[in-house]
C-alpha cells in the first residue's frame, strides 16, 4: 500500500544513484504512456551537473524502501542574518507517478510533508542547524504546510513562516538542547 514509512536518504549508488532514480521515474511515465523526456527539465539538468563526477554529497532522495518518491539538495550553510548554520533545501523533484496524476492529491500531499519531516530530521541528527529554509516546488504547495503556522504549546518551531514558494522555520531551543 502507498502508506509506507518514507525516509530522506543520501543519494548514493548503486540503487539510490541519481541514475537509478531517473531510470525508475522513466518507467513510472512511460507506463502511462508519458514521454519522459518532457520532466527531464531544468531541476534535472543541476542534478546531471552535481553528479557527473559520482556520488554528490548535497542531494538527498525521499525513499520507502522500495521506490523513490522526491529528491532534492539539502545544504548546511552560513547567512548573515542567522547566528548559527542553517538548512536550505531546495530543487525538490517528484516521482512522474505524482505529476501524472497516478498518486492522488491525498498521496502527494503526505509525500511533501514527509519530505519536510526528512529534512527536520536531518537538522536535528547529522546537519545539525536550528533554521531551515525549504523551498517547496509551487507556492500552491503551502497549504499542506498552513497548519504548522499556527503556534502550540510544545511545538516543534518557534517561529514558522511561508511566503510564496518559501518556508522559513526555526526550531525551538529546548528542543535543540534535548538532542545535542
Amino acid at each position: 500500500s502507498f502508506w509506507l514509512v518514507m525516509r530522506l536518504l543520501p543519494m548514493k549508488e548503486p540503487d539510490r544513484s541519481w541514475r537509478s532514480i531517473k531510470g525508475q521515474w522513466k518507467k513510472d511515465a512511460e507506463s502511462v504512456g508519458e514521454d519522459f523526456s518532457t520532466f527531464s527539465t531544468g531541476s534535472f539538468t543541476a542534478y546531471d551537473g552535481l553528479t557527473k563526477d559520482g556520488d554528490h554529497p548535497s542531494l538527498y532522495c525521499l525513499s520507502d524502501g522500495e521506490r523513490i518518491h522526491a529528491a532534492c539538495q539539502v545544504s548546511r550553510l552560513m547567512m548573515s542574518k542567522f547566528p548559527s548554520p542553517i538548512l536550505r533545501a531546495r530543487f525538490i523533484l517528484v516521482s512522474p507517478v505524482y505529476e501524472l496524476g497516478i498518486a492522488g492529491a491525498g498521496q502527494y500531499a503526505q509525500m511533501m510533508v514527509a519530505l519536510f519531516s526528512g529534512i527536520v530530521w536531518l537538522s536535528r541528527d547529522t546537519m545539525s542547524a536550528s533554521h531551515i529554509r525549504f523551498f517547496l516546488k509551487s507556492p500552491g504547495d503551502s497549504q499542506y504546510f498552513a497548519a504548522l503556522q499556527a503556534s502550540t504549546p510544545g511545538s516543534l518551531f518557534s517561529k514558522f513562516t511561508i511566503d510564496g514558494a518559501l518556508i522559513e522555520c526555526s526550531l525551538t531551543e529546548e528542543e535543540m538542547a534535548e538532542t545535542a
